[in-house]
């Protein structure tokens, strides 16, 4: 990542290309592939077969979701700015812990699933939050859409009524 930056930098100033440099922080919505991996499109797919959910640690590890919508807002608002230095994209404002996020699918799917824990892998961080202070003074860009919300677009978006919003 940090070499494609430097590249992009490179092209700016030495070439003069118009040039805008994201950093996307944990992005969600339709279309993601349920086995990537990440925990959304996972804990969503385990809820919608009724299946267990699996946390890993105690789950109090945390993360902030932004909702691709909101992304794609602040690419197009990038895209247009005279911004070359990089800029955060993503949602500091509703940082959750891995557990609240699987009792969030469950609610909003209205699955069964239990909770199981596994292991907490010892790469796992215990926290990811984007500083988007850039983003909001350059570009007058936060995002809008909340968690839920967010996950109850995902569930019509695969003709699913959200449950428990």
């Amino acid at each position: 990542k940090r070499y494609a930056e430097a590249l992009t930098m490179a092209y700016h100033s030495q070439q003069g290309v118009d040039t805008a440099i994201v950093r996307i922080f944990n992005t969600y919505g339709p279309r993601m592939r349920s086995h990537d991996g990440r925990a959304i499109p996972t804990f969503m797919r385990q809820a919608l077969e009724d299946a267990p959910i699996t946390v890993f640690g105690q789950g109090q590890q945390t993360r902030s979701f932004c909702y691709v919508d909101d992304l794609i807002r602040g690419l197009h608002l990038l895209a247009e700015s005279e911004e070359h230095l990089p800029v955060n994209l993503g949602n500091p404002d509703h940082e959750v812990t891995m557990l609240e996020l699987a009792q969030t699918c469950i609610r909003v799917t209205g699955a069964s699933s239990d909770i199981v824990f596994e292991a907490l892998p010892v790469d796992d961080p215990q926290q990811r939050r984007p500083d988007i202070t850039r983003a909001r003074q350059i570009l007058g860009w936060e995002p809008e859409i909340d968690l839920e919300a967010g996950l109850s677009r995902w569930l019509r978006a695969l003709g699913r009524e959200p449950v428990g919003v």
